[in-house]
């Protein structure tokens, strides 16, 4: 079984474990109305994907 030769320090494991930061989700512009949206997602302005109205809005 594999077994680490020494203690790893604090400072080292905490750099380590400081590089799984979250980054922000990405946006693009609506093709319809150019509200800001998920890529790959239906608008939630007006409701369309890919030029089709998918969702039904008020």
């Amino acid at each position: 079984m594999a077994v680490p030769k020494k203690k790893m320090s604090r400072s080292r494991t905490r750099q380590r474990k400081a590089a799984w930061k979250v980054s922000a989700p990405s946006s693009v512009a609506c093709e319809q109305c150019g509200k800001p949206k998920l890529p790959h997602r239906a608008c939630r302005e007006c409701g369309t994907y890919g030029g089709r109205e998918v969702l039904e809005t008020d």
